[in-house]
């Protein structure tokens, strides 16, 4: 696994650090994929343009645990890089990436960057605009595995990120976060507060070092049907 030494405040005082915009690529091996991932900066994809380390532990948990991916139907929000998916679809899952529309091009590039050279095992990736609590009745509710790699960090979302993975998980879909526990951020609310409302969820990695945990959710039995 590769690291590329971004900073862990993923919201810099100088909105002008990025002014020019510059594209950076690099090679990383998750689960015995690997992968080029482009990260392009200066172009107001903000947190999007990075590749986080919470989405490396999750593909490295995926790995470590033995996650059986293979003709799963996947779906990952706020996809970002779009690296946790890629790694999904190269494994034979059928996977659709979703995030903001600004961040669209840069996940479509990575999904083109990175098509083995014998094709995509299953299908595809597709990348589709989504917004939490707006666009998700347009999204099918019968997904295997939701996806969420370090999307947990500004309070007013948590409701409409409930409210949609609700939603994609009607028919009992699990849910795998990866996130980056920062206390000015509340990100331990969600957990202990928001999600269990509707899940239920369990800590199954732990990383102190990087202040990284990993859940696993699955909805509560007549819980928004």
């Amino acid at each position: 696994m590769v690291s590329n030494g971004e900073e862990d405040d993923p919201f810099p005082v100088d909105d002008g650090l990025f002014a020019e915009t510059f594209s950076q690529d690099t090679v990383y091996t998750l689960c015995g994929q690997e992968l080029k991932i482009r990260q392009v900066f200066g172009a107001n994809l903000g947190v999007a343009a990075p590749v986080w380390e919470a989405a490396l532990q999750l593909c490295c948990y995926f790995e470590e645990q033995a996650v059986e991916l293979t003709g799963k139907r996947i779906i990952e929000l706020g996809a970002g890089t779009g690296v946790v998916g890629i790694v999904a679809a190269r494994m034979g899952a059928t996977v659709t990436l979703t995030d903001l529309p600004l961040a669209l091009k840069q996940l479509q590039a990575n999904v083109s960057l990175n098509m083995p050279s014998s094709g995509w095992p299953s299908a595809l990736p597709t990348v589709l605009p989504l917004s939490w609590g707006e666009d998700q009745m347009k999204f099918p509710s019968d997904w295997d595995l939701v996806l969420c790699a370090d999307i947990v960090y500004l309070p007013e979302t948590y409701p409409l990120l409930v409210e949609t993975l609700a939603h994609l998980c009607k028919s009992g879909g699990l849910v795998y976060l990866s996130s980056k526990m920062r206390k000015e951020h509340g990100t331990d609310c969600f957990y202990e507060e928001y999600l269990p409302d509707v899940f239920n969820v369990e800590l199954v990695q732990r990383d102190e070092k990087q202040n990284i945990n990993i859940y696993r959710a699955s909805p509560k039995s007549g819980q928004w049907h």
